[in-house]
């Protein structure tokens, strides 16, 4: 430690090396940019989904450039069970617009969801999509602040629209809206890895004819009256999602195994301090030299076991963070001394 060095170097007392440790461990500037030490990482926390529409992710890309119909974001929608997409393009991310493109392309096509989970955007928890919510029966739920690990389905998928779009694109990217229907026939036409199975298998009971089966043909199916269709499809459809919910659990354990291994068994009380991760840019100053830790926050409430209400000051507006993104406060202000 080059400050024990120095210190060594200049002066001598009893517990010398002890209280030179102690003063670098608590230094507010260091821990303000460089962080903690001593980190937090919870247990990963699961909700699997037993039946289509039953949970629904939203979400918004962009911006992008803005195309010759005006659009300039893509807003996402995707069911937890069937993992089927809806990827819409959209002029603004205002909360009017992205209620009336959810009614119209959404709950009039595959009918009200029991939960809709987003982030932290204004535009979902705006007083409009609160009362839509409201009027129509939807359990508006939402990922805790700087913690996109919560919604990891959605940003798997937001980064395979991105690397499809960025391989049709024109040069001046003005376009990206006309190759998003093809995009949405292909994903839903593709094995999940998650289910082994198709959007369209999982919604439908069978896969989509593509362009290709209009060329050369496929093996017709076997005429039969509505009635046994809709029994066939009936045994069909509670065949397929009974294996899907098997594979979802698999998949769910396999990842909080994963995960676990990696996470502490740290807790905090109400009144600890703790530091907040923060990695927010500021306009007008350089990310390179911006202090991503701020503290001391004080311990407010535990929510449950991974998310805690958090509070600056007494008269400061609370938080809700992840503890992933807590750390334990040991620092002291020596600037101040």
């Amino acid at each position: 430690m080059k400050t024990l060095s120095k210190t060594r170097e200049r002066f001598y007392w009893d517990r010398l090396r002890a209280d030179v440790e102690n003063w670098c461990r608590e230094c507010h500037a260091c821990g303000a940019r460089k962080g903690p030490k001593t980190r937090t990482k919870g247990h990963l926390q699961r909700y699997n989904v037993g039946a289509p529409f039953e949970r629904m992710a939203l979400d918004i890309l962009g911006p992008f450039p803005v195309t010759t119909k005006g659009n300039r974001y893509v807003l996402v929608l995707m069911d937890y069970f069937t993992k089927w997409p809806e990827a819409i393009p959209i002029p603004d991310q205002e909360a009017s617009t992205v209620a009336e493109e959810l009614v119209r392309s959404w709950i009039s096509c595959y009918g009200v969801p029991m939960i809709l989970h987003s982030d932290q955007g204004t535009n979902f928890n705006s007083a409009l999509c609160t009362e839509l919510c409201k009027l129509l029966g939807i359990l508006k739920t939402r990922t805790t602040p700087l913690h996109p690990e919560s919604d990891g389905m959605v940003e798997r998928f937001n980064r395979t629209i991105l690397n499809h779009l960025s391989l049709l694109v024109s040069r001046n990217q003005t376009d990206w809206d006309t190759n998003l229907p093809l995009f949405l026939l292909a994903y839903r036409s593709v094995e999940h890895e998650v289910t082994g199975l198709t959007p369209a298998e999982m919604l439908f009971g069978r896969t989509l004819r593509l362009p290709c089966d209009i060329l050369i043909g496929r093996p017709s199916e076997t005429p039969s009256s509505l009635i046994e269709y809709m029994k066939n499809l009936e045994a069909r459809l509670e065949s397929v999602h009974a294996f899907a919910r098997e594979l979802i659990k698999l998949a769910s354990e396999r990842m909080k195994t994963r995960y676990d291994s990696r996470a502490t068994d740290d807790q905090f009380k109400e009144g600890d301090l703790v530091w907040m991760y923060n990695p927010k840019r500021q306009r007008g100053l350089s990310p390179k030299l911006q202090q991503n830790w701020e503290g001391p926050y004080t311990v407010v409430k535990k929510l449950n076991d991974v998310v805690y209400r958090v509070q600056r000051s007494p008269n400061a507006k609370p938080k809700v963070i992840h503890i992933n993104r807590l750390a334990p406060y040991k620092a002291t202000d020596h600037s101040s001394k």
